[in-house]
């Protein structure tokens, strides 16, 4: 890692230059390709992905994404001369436009019973000629225009589907630019000079953006999803800012101790840099553990994340240094570079409220412990109530086209109109035909169903289809309920006798799918990430405690985050306040990439924190003494670095994305717990009532165990010859600081 430093910050410029060269590169690449995102929940095997294939075999023409226009008159019926004209006329330009493949008018025989009960409201579903993802947006913008252009007073016009989805895409970049704004304000005042706040900006920006543009590259490769580009830009500036804030906090350190622009860049580089590297690839190994998932949905999401963090942390070790180099004394305040000027080096020592934090902790171990966990346990009870789904159109919010759309629909003709089901099978001989004659009527008697259509055959007589709607909406546990039921008890008594083998599809079947094959693995997934992590501070810190303790952790700020997005999303407490649509369920990606993120996230806090008391342990083998110095000389930064990123992950409800939101709240309320009431009461806490237990590691253990070290340590040996080496002026600011009584000197 020296070496590295070394070279950049003597080539500073080629260094820039390389880095502004890649950036500009990889975004013309990006520019000139356009995306290719899908959103792709099918998952191989499973019931609703068969029905799909079967549909997409039997009945090509069905293939395409089909979406919804929707009119609604305020007075007077949607059958009237005039409203019946000018939906036809709309529905004819809107069938002649590129990429429709065709439009099914309530007006005309196939499209009978789009019409409601009142009159008021009907719909026509417009058929794509390919798939959401395959469909461009200018593709759905025409559509979207076209049918819009027939608005008129007394009649609304809206439009629904996952195609009209794309024409909501925010282009702006407010979320971003509110992060990163708050995250140089943070970095201003804990530096308290211009320039050293602004390098980690500029560091994660070339980092995160040159990521964004190679996820572009990435989606034309594999399946990648559409919010993989914001979640990766989202954890980029979070660790990329902390990551940097660490090496800059560590040179303007050296800086202190009179060291010169270039050793203490080097140094910075070569001590915090590998400790970025390790953070930044536990990260990545925490990330990329979703493959064993073997999902492709979120195989992409994944290894766009992966690249995000390995540019950033390039970005550290590299940039950061040339950038360095280049502000030079600058990194200081001027209030610093007068200081040092004045007095020479001298000695960081810790004092004010951090010394007093700790001592306190120290003083009311059990006290302070219990009133963490019962923090953490509260606000985990939500998570008891955990709803996995995926949300629907009907969680946007209440301006959007598709929100109108859904509930015209809804009102109109039930909820359960915006996700029907549909139930697909081979068909062989009279009686596969006369038992799905049946079915028909043994349907609509089931509870919650609301409609059934009639059996459709595709041409060669070989396979059948039928659509079945729900008396709920699709995201309903009353729908989710039916599929059930269906799936357990009407199908097989229906299939009896027969060669019929009913396959249960749409989009509730197809969700509740995706969400079952990653619920049930989830607990290896959650074990192999936490017991490798368990592992990494095991080689790190030579203790079995230390690896316990951080897995307990873990566990615990995801089930706390958990309950804070439960309450927010799925109970609906301030979602609508926020713009976030309507209460709906938890996407059931969201606690995969949430365990995988957090673990990275934390184990930064873990490895900052502990290896301050570890390296005192070493020194002086006081329990008591080591958690309130690491606690001491820690606690500043892992609160200043803990700011910044939950700055940047609540910038991004601005995103107007629930997705992307869900990612912003639940990461931030993560870290806020992890930081603020993990790593700076309840670790600590239990560190004190554990005393040398924390550091006990069987003998057998530690003599076959390699030895690594994440980062060298700073002993307080070079603390005392570095204050002999002062001269007698010096020495007056470190009696002076002596009777602030230095929280190393407190007794235990």
């Amino acid at each position: 890692m020296a070496a590295l430093a070394r070279w950049c910050v003597q080539r500073r410029m080629v260094t820039v230059l390389l880095w502004l060269l890649a950036f500009a590169g990889v975004a013309a690449g990006a520019a000139a390709a356009g995306s290719a995102y899908s959103n792709d929940y099918q998952v191989p095997g499973t019931e609703s992905g068969r029905a799909t294939q079967m549909l997409h075999e039997g009945f090509p023409r069905l293939g395409g994404d089909s979406d919804t226009v929707v009119w609604h008159t305020t007075s007077g019926s949607v059958r009237a001369a005039d409203v019946e004209q000018t939906m036809t006329r709309t529905l004819d330009r809107v069938g002649k436009l590129a990429g429709v493949a065709s439009v099914t008018s309530p007006y005309e025989g196939p499209g009978a019973g789009r019409i409601s009960a009142d009159g008021r409201t009907a719909y026509a579903t417009v058929t794509f000629d390919d798939q959401a993802q395959d469909i461009s947006e200018s593709e759905a913008r025409a559509v979207v225009d076209a049918a819009k252009s027939a608005e008129t007073d007394g009649l609304q016009v809206e439009l629904g589907g996952s195609a009209v989805e794309l024409t909501q895409t925010s282009g702006d970049h407010t979320a971003e630019i509110v992060g990163v704004v708050v995250a140089a304000v943070v970095l201003f005042l804990a530096f308290g000079s211009l320039a050293a706040s602004l390098l980690p900006i500029a560091t994660a920006l070339v980092g995160v953006g040159t990521a964004y543009a190679g996820i572009v590259l990435l989606g034309h490769a594999m399946t990648v999803a559409d919010f993989a580009p914001m979640l990766g830009m989202l954890i980029g500036l979070g660790v990329g800012i902390d990551y940097a804030l660490f090496i800059v906090t560590r040179h303007r350190r050296g800086l202190k101790r009179g060291q010169s622009v270039t050793e203490a860049a080097t140094n910075a580089v070569a001590t915090t840099g590998r400790a970025v590297v390790f953070a930044g690839a536990t990260v990545c190994i925490a990330l990329l553990g979703m493959l064993i998932l073997r999902l492709s949905f979120l195989n992409g999401v994944a290894i766009a994340a992966s690249l995000t963090v390995i540019l950033t942390v390039a970005a550290s070790v590299t940039l950061l240094p040339a950038l360095l180099s280049l502000i030079g004394m600058r990194a200081l305040s001027r209030r610093e570079r007068r200081r040092l000027a004045e007095h020479g080096p001298e000695p960081e020592l810790p004092t004010g409220f951090a010394a007093r934090w700790s001592a306190f902790v120290e003083r009311h171990p059990k006290v302070l412990g219990a009133v963490a966990l019962a923090v953490m346990a509260v606000l985990a009870l939500p998570t008891l109530s955990l709803h996995l789904g995926t949300s629907d159109q009907g969680n946007d919010p209440g301006t959007s086209t598709t929100r109108q759309a859904y509930d015209l629909l809804a009102d109109g003709f039930g909820p359960g109109v915006n996700g029907p089901l549909t139930l697909v099978t081979k068909v062989d001989g009279a009686e596969d035909k006369l038992a799905l004659d049946n079915l028909d009527g043994t349907l609509r008697t089931t509870d919650g169903v609301a409609s059934v259509t009639p059996v459709t055959f595709d041409s060669g007589g070989d396979t059948a289809y039928l659509t079945v709607v729900p008396e709920s909406s699709p995201q309903s546990k009353q729908t989710s309920d039916l599929v059930d039921r269906l799936r357990d008890e009407v199908l097989p008594r229906a299939e009896a006798g027969t060669s019929l083998d009913v396959q249960v599809g749409g989009m509730t079947a197809g969700y509740d799918d995706f969400a079952d094959v990653i619920v049930s693995k989830l607990p290896v997934f959650t074990g192999v990430v936490i017991g490798l992590g368990c592992l990494l501070l095991l080689l790190a810190f030579r203790s079995i405690g230390i690896p316990l303790k951080a897995a307990a952790m873990n566990v615990a700020a995801v089930a706390s985050a958990f309950g804070v997005v439960v309450a927010m999303f799925q109970w609906g407490w301030g979602s609508e306040l926020l713009g976030l649509g309507s209460a709906g369920p938890i996407e059931p990606f969201l606690p995969v990439i949430m365990v995988s993120v957090l673990f990275g996230l934390s184990m930064d806090y873990q490895v900052f924190l502990v290896s301050r008391m570890y390296e005192e342990w070493l020194e002086t083998g006081d329990n008591r003494r080591a958690v309130r110095v690491g606690l001491a000389e820690t606690s500043r930064v892992i609160n200043s670095a803990a700011v910044i990123m939950i700055s940047v992950f609540l910038a991004f409800v601005l995103s107007g994305d629930r997705v992307i939101a869900m990612f912003g709240i639940a990461l931030a309320s993560a870290v806020a717990l992890d930081a603020f009431v993990l790593r700076t009461l309840l670790v600590p806490a239990l560190m004190h009532l554990l005393g040398g237990a924390n550091w006990w590691l069987p003998r057998w253990l530690d003599r076959r165990m390699p030895r690594i070290s994440i980062e060298p340590p700073e002993c307080r040996a070079a603390h005392e010859r570095l204050a002999a080496a002062t001269d007698a002026e010096v020495a007056g600011v470190l009696a002076e600081e002596e009777r602030q009584r230095d929280v190393r000197d407190i007794p235990g």
